[in-house]
């Protein structure tokens, strides 16, 4: 049982990826007509026994389109023209996209703002309003 890293806690068992082998589409000449480079990676979030709750959660719930109805995350990969290259992407974007939704951002603690703060927000509204009332002064037209 191989098992691949992704973060430091989450760890998926390589069992529960399957790849397929396609035809890639697009620029590759006779080769692309001959040979199978592409990757179709199929992860099954909503039975993968790897994930944390909260992580499965979240990525079942991205709205992502490459989620099937029962859960099967599909990332098909033909960017390079080896079958071992494209393997190696598949794989660095089922990562990235799990990372991502490992990722909580700490909840913020809202501050007051200091004395000091206060005083100099006042001192510019004053200075601010004082050289607004010097411009209100009637202009002589002699």
């Amino acid at each position: 049982m191989t098992r691949i890293g992704i973060t430091d806690s989450i760890w998926l068992d390589e069992a529960e990826l399957e790849e397929k082998f396609v035809r890639a589409s697009g620029a590759g000449g006779q080769n692309v007509n001959k040979v199978a480079t592409a990757v179709q990676l199929r992860f099954n979030v909503r039975l993968s026994k790897s994930l944390p709750e909260r992580v499965r959660t979240r990525i079942l719930t991205s709205g992502d389109t490459r989620l099937t109805k029962d859960g099967d995350l599909i990332i098909i990969a033909e960017r390079y023209r080896t079958q071992l290259a494209n393997r190696r992407d598949a794989l660095e974007r089922l990562k990235q996209i799990i990372r991502k939704a490992a990722h909580f951002a700490p909840r913020r603690i809202a501050t007051k703002p200091t004395l000091g703060s206060k005083k100099r927000r006042l001192d510019t509204k004053t200075k601010r309003g004082s050289l607004k009332k010097t411009r209100s002064g009637k202009i002589d037209t002699d």
